[in-house]
């Protein structure tokens, strides 16, 4: 559905050219969930700019639908930026307009829909944002999850097949952040949307992206389906994400590991296999005694996960290794 062919993006200041993004490649696949990830100057929000062409790239392409977007004239920007909705960090609505102008206003612009088409789609994106009696109330009146959905309203009211979040959740609290997540993901499910979300937060890729791909310093430092990043993070700053949505403190970790003995081990299940007793199956097969050191069980999207972390000690360690492979369960050792 979209692809960067070695696309950048440069600031002039002064005599000097300031990278925002480097050469950068990258393909996102028709009616999937990508999350992009990175503090806050890391190249994310310019990244996603590009592809709507709110900025434009200093070199490379940008392809939607295998057409070339990079060089349209302002008459096919108009008619393409029908088909790519956004929806913004801080809303951006009208406060002078209702929350059903908010959503029309799109339609209005385009200039294409007649009024019982603007009325009727209104009203469908209203229930579907579950707001169908809030439609004559104004911005001040709505709580910020609200106001977010009337955003998600306006951004589907032309029917894109791609829809942009800039740190759509940010502003919003844990529980409300919930609720937009899953409405995000109903939306991917029933309407096939190809959804591009950029976040600084790792726990929202994990709650509803397919892939992921991490950003520092203006390129792409890691990427690849959420279960493989997120799990076995390889570079510094996935890592740190990761470590971040997990609350765990590394200094902390590293006093539990001096303390421990033997052999430590990190185990990490996917799938049916999270739920099997098999550390008891292993223990009593090897003779090897262990102690969780560290360990969490949840979801990434729909597929549950496991990790623990474990000293052995005693007992036929390499038969526990052994019996762990073909577990299909995926042993890193830590020491």
């Amino acid at each position: 559905m979209i692809e960067l062919d070695q696309v950048q993006k440069s600031y002039q200041v002064g005599d000097r050219a300031i990278p925002a993004l480097k050469p950068t490649d990258l393909t996102i696949d028709t009616g999937e969930v990508f999350g992009i990830v990175g503090h806050s100057g890391a190249g994310k929000s310019t990244l996603v700019r590009l592809i709507n062409l709110l900025e434009r790239p200093t070199g490379g392409r940008v392809l939607v639908d295998g057409e070339n977007v990079t060089h349209y004239d302002a008459a096919e920007l108009r008619a393409f930026r029908r088909k790519v909705g956004m929806i913004f960090q801080h809303f951006n609505l009208l406060s002078s307009r209702t929350v059903a102008d908010n959503i029309a206003f799109p339609m209005k612009l385009a200039g294409i829909y007649s009024k019982a088409e603007i009325r009727s789609r209104v009203a469908e994106l209203l229930a579907l944002v579950s707001l169908t009696d809030q439609g004559n109330k104004y911005p001040s009146q709505l709580s910020g999850g609200q106001k977010q959905r009337v955003g998600v309203a306006r951004a589907l009211a032309c029917r894109p097949t791609i829809l942009l979040c800039d740190e759509a959740t940010s502003a919003l609290d844990p529980q409300t952040t919930q609720s937009v997540l899953r409405l995000l993901a109903e939306i991917n499910r029933e309407l096939g949307l190809t959804i591009v979300l950029i976040t600084h937060e790792m726990d929202v890729v994990r709650r509803i992206c397919d892939r992921v791909a991490v950003m520092d310093g203006g390129e792409i430092v890691e990427s690849g389906p959420v279960t493989d990043v997120f799990l076995h993070p390889e570079h510094p700053t996935t890592r740190d994400f990761v470590f971040e949505s997990e609350n765990i403190d590394r200094e902390e970790l590293e006093r539990d590991f001096n303390q421990a003995s033997g052999r430590i081990l990190r185990l990490t299940f996917r799938g049916e296999s999270t739920y099997k007793p098999l550390l008891g199956h292993v223990a009593r097969a090897s003779g090897v005694d262990f102690s969780i050191l560290s360990g969490r069980i949840d979801h990434i999207k729909d597929t549950p996960y496991g990790q623990l972390t474990l000293s052995l000690v005693g007992g036929d360690l390499e038969k526990a290794m052994a019996e762990f492979d073909a577990a299909d369960v995926h042993v890193e050792v830590v020491r």
